[in-house]
C-alpha cells in the first residue's frame, strides 16, 4: 500500500512538473515573439539602440523604468498621454535589443538618446520618464537641455537615499534584479508568487487589496511584460549599480513635474522631494497612497497633469 501511494505521488509529481513545462514554454514563446519584429534599431556612439515610435503631433521620449524595454515604454505611453502626441518609446542600455557599453553611465545613455534623436531628426521633446528610468531622464536634461521642452518624472530615482527606506529601496531593488536573470525564475516567481512580487516591486498590502479589476488588470500585464527576463538582465544590473545624477540636478533648467506616492518603498518619497526642492521651479504632484503603481491608481488624474505639462509647460524663472 505504502509502496503505491509513492508511486501515485510521483505519477502526480511528474504530470505536474510537465503541465508546468508545457505553460511555461508556452508563456516564453508568445513573449518573446512579442518583443521580436516590432522595434527598430538604430547604431550609434554607444552601441545599437532599440525603439518603437507611435502616433502623431508634439514628440515625447517615453524612458522606462526597471526590467523593462521599450514595451513597458508603450503601456507607460498608452497610460498617461493622449492619442494628439507622437511618442518615442528607447530600450534602455542593456534592455531587450539595446547594447550596454562597457563602463556605461547615465550620461553615456543621455548622449545615446540625443543619438536616437539625430536619427529620426527631431530637435526638441518631452521627456516622460518611470522608476529607474529617471536618472537617465535628468541627465539628458542637464546634458542636453536644448532638446528638451518639459521633463515628468512618474515614482522616479534621483539620489541615494540615506534614511532607513532608501536602504529598504536598495534591498528590494537588489532582490529584482536578481529575480530578473532567468525567465524560469521571474516567470515562476510571479506565477507562484504574484502578491509578494507586487510588493517587492513598490505597493505594501493595502495598496494591493485595493486595486479595482482594471487596475489589477494593468498591473497583471505590467508585470507580464517583464517577461522574457533574459533579454532584461543586463539593464537591470546596470540599474542597480549606476551612479544615480544626485546634486547635479540642480543645473536642470527645463520645468519639471514630479509624480509620487509618498508610500512608495521602491524608490522612497524621499527621491521625489529631492528632485522637486533642488531643481529649479519644479512642482511636486504627490499621492498619499499608490505606492510604485501610482501610475495605475491614479491614472485618470497623472494623465490630465502630465499631458497639460507637456503642452503648457511653465518657464523657469531664473534668480
Amino acid at each position: 500500500m505504502k509502496n503505491r501511494i509513492i508511486a501515485l505521488a510521483v505519477i502526480v509529481f511528474i504530470v505536474l512538473t510537465v503541465m508546468v513545462l508545457i505553460k511555461y514554454q508556452k508563456d516564453m514563446q508568445v513573449s518573446y515573439e512579442r518583443v521580436q519584429g516590432k522595434s527598430r534599431i538604430v547604431s550609434t556612439s554607444y552601441g545599437n539602440v532599440e525603439y518603437t515610435e507611435v502616433g502623431a503631433g508634439p514628440d515625447v521620449l517615453v524612458i522606462h523604468g526597471g526590467g523593462g524595454g521599450y514595451d513597458q515604454g508603450e503601456l507607460l505611453a498608452q497610460a498617461v498621454l493622449g492619442d494628439e502626441f507622437r511618442w518615442i518609446a528607447p530600450s534602455r542600455f542593456g534592455y531587450l535589443g539595446s547594447s550596454l557599453p562597457e563602463g556605461a553611465t547615465y550620461d553615456d545613455q543621455a548622449h545615446a538618446y540625443a543619438e536616437l534623436l539625430d536619427h529620426l531628426k527631431v530637435e526638441k521633446v518631452s521627456v516622460v520618464a518611470l522608476s529607474a528610468g529617471g536618472p537617465s531622464a535628468l541627465t539628458f536634461a542637464l546634458l542636453h537641455p536644448e532638446r528638451i521642452s518639459s521633463l515628468t518624472l512618474i515614482s522616479a530615482g534621483a539620489t541615494n537615499v540615506l534614511e532607513q527606506e532608501g536602504k529598504q529601496g536598495v534591498k528590494q531593488g537588489k532582490m529584482l534584479s536578481n529575480i530578473i536573470q532567468n525567465d524560469f525564475l521571474y516567470w515562476g516567481t510571479t506565477k507562484l508568487f504574484k502578491n509578494q512580487f507586487m510588493q517587492l516591486m513598490g505597493a505594501n498590502k493595502e495598496v494591493i487589496a485595493d486595486l479595482s479589476t482594471q487596475q489589477l488588470e494593468f498591473m497583471d500585464q505590467f508585470i507580464d511584460y517583464m517577461n522574457p527576463a533574459a533579454l532584461r538582465k543586463s539593464g537591470a544590473v546596470f540599474d542597480h549599480y549606476a551612479k544615480l545624477p544626485n546634486e547635479r540636478i540642480a543645473g536642470i533648467s527645463t520645468p519639471t513635474l514630479v509624480v509620487h506616492a509618498q508610500d512608495d518603498t521602491l524608490q522612497p518619497y524621499q527621491n521625489a522631494v529631492f528632485a522637486s526642492s533642488t531643481i529649479p521651479g519644479a512642482r511636486l504632484l504627490s499621492f498619499e497612497k499608490g505606492g510604485h503603481f501610482v501610475v495605475a491608481i491614479e491614472e485618470s488624474i497623472i494623465r490630465k497633469e502630465v499631458c497639460n505639462h507637456i503642452s503648457n509647460p511653465v518657464p523657469v524663472t531664473k534668480n
